[in-house]
């Protein structure tokens, strides 16, 4: 028996991720997506720096980006947020800024 839905989801959601690096103590977070033609081509770090899509999955594989497990589609690896039961904080509701 489901006890509870809403884990049921956050489980689900963890488990579509390939990996959940351990991030270091100096790991920053990802506050704004880069987009091109509503695309998700990078990430805006919260130290003001800016990553390609594929800068941002190896340095959040060597645990420089907290709260984020690396996806993948279509052969190409992405970022994902890992669920907290937080909405505010998920990648999708970050605001798009310029590369």
């Amino acid at each position: 028996m489901i006890a509870n839905n809403k884990n049921l989801g956050s489980e689900l959601a963890v488990n579509a991720l390939d990996d959940i690096p351990t991030p270091k103590a100096d790991a920053k977070d990802i506050v704004g997506l880069v987009k091109t033609s509503g695309r998700v081509t990078g990430y805006q770090l919260s130290d003001g720096s800016t990553l390609s899509k594929e800068e941002g999955v190896a340095l959040a594989k060597e645990g420089g980006i907290k709260g984020v497990g690396i996806a993948h589609r279509k052969g190409n690896e992405y970022l994902k947020s890992i669920p907290d039961g937080t909405e505010g904080n998920n990648l999708s509701n970050l605001p798009s800024v310029s590369g």
